[in-house]
């Protein structure tokens, strides 16, 4: 092989010129087919160019996997035609596995593979040559790239990966029928020889099925697999590369194959017969036996229907199948009697619930079986003659009167007498009493239909042979009515009308309500009282409906002349004895409007003003508010306009002696009298009008005498009565009262200079300080007046 290599090598060196080519005799093909050129500058000329031949001619170099050999496997040769074969040119070799997997011969060009290759691992290197000087190590080329593939040899065995499989196929299925498709998978090239080439067999697992050798899509090979028989097939799976020839490699899987169930097995009862003993007092729905159908099939295809077939004795029992077990459970429907009937027989049908129509063919998909019940005898309690008891009796019946009987009877062979008691736990009360050979019931309390109504307990029965024997049942008794009660009217109490009504409008419908039990056909009459019927206001209409209305007799009503009417309504029961009540309605006059809808029946609503809105009486309150406000503020500003004419100079000295009798209150007084004019007469004469009040009507004053400067003040005021008495326009009052004899009686004396012996200047008014805070002001001012004497020189 190398020297064929060599020799290849020789000849396009010989041909080409000396160019580089890979040393293989297919690519070398290739290469030939292939001439390219490529244009480069030349050192050393001008710059004009010349098209030349390319200096690297590349193409894929190979090199075998797995080489074992003691020597490095040689690759390639890489060559220059720059290279004159004295030694100026060096190779140089970089990429993919350089140095590590490959090296190059820096003389020569040789590639060699240092160690094994494995195409699986990395199946090509990609590197990079160059041809450079060898003394200034400038390349003389650029740098070009190639490829070195990994040769595949066979050295890896299909694989299933996704193995071990596991299938199924439907029992009974034809030859053929499709069960799965495995699939092997080779490491190795597919496109290089057969080494990737895979082919299937079975190794175990026939006759049973089958695999295409190619495909690997195994099938059924025999008819009618019946998985009653078996179920479970594992069928060897071998896949071999190098289309099966000898020396290819082989791998395995297993395949684990289930049959399916189908449909294709009816039920069958083990025996025809089942034999079946049940105690009479078995309970209405339990069940008294089991019996079972076979049938080989699994799931869905095994459950089985049960049904009796119609027959003797088969209305009593009822058939329901097991979920679990798919047994059929036989149930009671009716009560057994040992002493009626001893043994029932009837046939019952087993069937498959779910059919497959490709078996019909086979026959059908059920079968029979016979079952015969034995009643055996069992001691039972004794039997009422009825499931319940209803009796009746009147309210307020006398204590001990009887109502009715139950009756129980001992139905076995050499029946038992049967004693009875009531369930105290029933008749908690003790209302009635039962005798404990009769049967009989009879009252034990006074009844009540108002009370209670109806009464509901139990009465037991036992054997006297065997007590513990009981049978219970219930008895029920209706509390009858006695007509006690008058009938009442029914709510409302009250109605209204409107002020608009017209004569016989219908204003109220009412009916009547009886505490009694009404009877059936219970009727209720309505009429007015009879010291109401003359009355012209209203009247009761009895529609003989148990209903009645109310009606008005006249036109209009006045809530100003009447709000309320009361109607006296007599109503009448058709009970015995016949009872009756007198019931009164209240009538409420109501404003409506033209439809008849009531406004307002509201008393306070006839002093309000028809036809206005809420806003317009709060603005009417409110201007009358505003009008009051001023009035007031106008009175207040008027009395302090008259206080401030009455109001006098600050050096007006006023002594306030309203009652000259009491003793005087000091500054505290409030009205005062302007004592000036009674120390000085000819005051009066200035001021013709008096200052103490507010006259009336304007009028010129009088002419008075003049007083003399010594005139007696006691004269002086006589002469003042007199002239006020006689004077038509003077007040009808005298607010001055006895001047001359003021403050007789008083521990401070007298507080007027009328009496006093000495003048005003002689005065010591120091005494004033002694007399309290009360007088405080009053000694300040006359302290002041002495100290200031505008007479004294200092």
């Amino acid at each position: 092989m190398l020297t064929r290599n060599c020799l290849s090598l020789l000849l396009w060196v010989l041909f080409d010129g000396g160019l580089l080519t890979p040393l293989h005799p297919q690519l070398q093909q290739t290469l030939e087919a292939e001439p390219r050129e490529n244009v480069v500058p030349m050192p050393g000329r001008r710059s004009s160019t010349q098209r030349v031949k390319r200096g690297w001619v590349w193409n894929q170099f190979f090199v075998l996997e797995e080489y074992m050999g003691s020597e490095p496997q040689y690759v390639g040769k890489l060559h220059s035609d720059l290279d004159k074969g004295v030694g100026t040119v060096k190779y140089t070799l970089s990429g993919d596995g350089a140095g590590t997997v490959f090296t190059i011969d820096e003389t020569t060009g040789d590639i060699h593979a240092i160690r094994s290759l494995d195409r699986e691992e990395k199946p090509f290197y990609t590197l990079r040559a160059q041809a450079v000087d060898i003394d200034s190590s400038k390349p003389l080329e650029p740098e070009s790239e190639f490829i070195i593939k990994v040769q595949d040899i066979n050295d890896n065995e299909p694989k299933f990966l996704d193995g071990p499989y596991v299938a199924s196929v439907p029992e009974m299925s034809p030859v053929g029928a499709y069960v799965l498709q495995v699939k092997a998978t080779d490491a190795d090239d597919p496109t290089y020889g057969n080494s990737a080439r895979v082919v299937y067999s079975i190794l175990q697992g026939q006759p049973y099925f089958s695999i295409d050798p190619k495909t690997g899509v195994i099938r059924t090979a025999l008819p009618n697999m019946d998985r009653e028989v078996k179920e479970q097939y594992q069928v060897l799976i071998q896949a071999k590369d190098m289309g099966g020839q000898l020396g290819g490699l082989a791998g395995t899987t297993t395949v684990n194959i289930t049959l399916t169930d189908v449909n294709d097995n009816p039920p069958r009862f083990p025996k025809s017969i089942f034999h079946l003993k049940v105690p009479e007092s078995s309970l209405i729905g339990s069940a008294i036996g089991r019996i079972r159908a076979v049938d080989p099939d699994s799931g869905k295809n095994a459950e089985i229907e049960y049904n009796i077939v119609p027959g003797d004795g088969g209305n009593l029992f009822d058939i329901t199948t097991d979920e679990n077990t798919q047994e059929g459970v036989i149930k009671l429907k009716k009560p057994l009697d040992f002493e009626t009937k001893k043994a029932y027989t009837f046939k019952v049908e087993a069937s498959n619930h779910h059919l497959d129509h490709r078996f019909h063919s086979v026959g059908p998909f059920k079968d029979t079986a016979t079952v015969k019940i034995n009643v055996l005898d069992v001691d039972e309690p004794p039997v009422f003659s009825k499931p319940m008891y209803t009796m009746e009796v009147y309210e307020d019946t006398p204590v001990g009167t009887i109502i009715g009987a139950v009756t129980a009877q001992d139905l076995d062979v050499g029946s038992s007498s049967v004693r009875y008691f009531i369930d105290w736990k029933s008749d908690v009360d003790s209302y009635f009493t039962i005798d404990g050979s009769e049967g009989t019931i009879a009252t034990n309390e006074l009844l009540d239909r108002e009370s209670t109504a109806q009464y509901n307990f139990s009465i037991i029965a036992s054997k006297v042979s065997n007590p513990l024997l009981t049978s219970k049942i219930n008895v029920i008794i209706n509390v009858l009515d006695v007509n006690e009660f008058p009938p009442e009217i029914s709510v409302p109490y009250e109605t209204s009308v409107c002020e608009n009504a017209k004569p016989g409008q219908v204003i109220q419908i009412v009916s009547a309500a009886d505490k009694d039990l009404s009877p059936a056909g219970q009727r209720f009459s309505f009429r007015l009282s009879p010291e109401a019927s003359n009355k012209p206001n209203f009247t009761v209409q009895d529609y003989r409906n148990n209903t009645a209305g109310i009606e008005t007799r006249r036109r209009g009503y006045s809530r100003r002349q009447q709000e309320l009417y009361f109607l006296p309504v007599v109503i009448e029961d058709s009970s015995y004895p016949v009872q009756s009540s007198t019931n009164t309605m209240t009538i409420h006059v109501c404003r409506c409007d033209s439809d008849g809808t009531i406004l307002s029946c509201n008393v306070e609503a006839i002093f309000l003003p028809v036809g206005l809105s809420t806003g317009a009486l709060i603005a009417i309150l409110l201007c009358i508010v505003i009008l009051l406000v001023i009035v007031v503020l106008y009175v207040a500003l008027r009395r302090q306009k008259k206080k401030d004419t009455l109001m006098t100079s600050k050096e007006d000295i006023r002594d306030n002696v309203i009652h000259y009798d009491d003793e005087g209150g000091g500054e505290e007084d409030t009205q005062a009298f302007d004592i000036g004019a009674l120390r000085n007469p000819k005051v009066i004469e200035d001021n013709k009008i008096r200052r103490d009040i507010k006259p009336d009507t304007l009028c010129l004053p009088r002419q008075r005498p003049t007083v003399e400067d010594n005139t007696d003040i006691k004269d002086f005021i006589n002469q003042r009565l007199k002239e006020n008495d006689a004077d038509p326009l003077a007040p009808p009052y005298d607010s001055l009262a006895t001047y001359a004899y003021e403050g007789n009686g008083s521990v401070a004396e007298s507080l007027s200079s009328l009496d006093s012996l000495t003048t005003e200047a002689d005065q010591d008014y120091d005494y004033l300080s002694d007399w309290g805070p009360r007088f405080k002001v009053l000694a300040d001012m006359f302290g002041e007046e002495e100290n200031y004497n505008p007479d004294k020189v200092t």
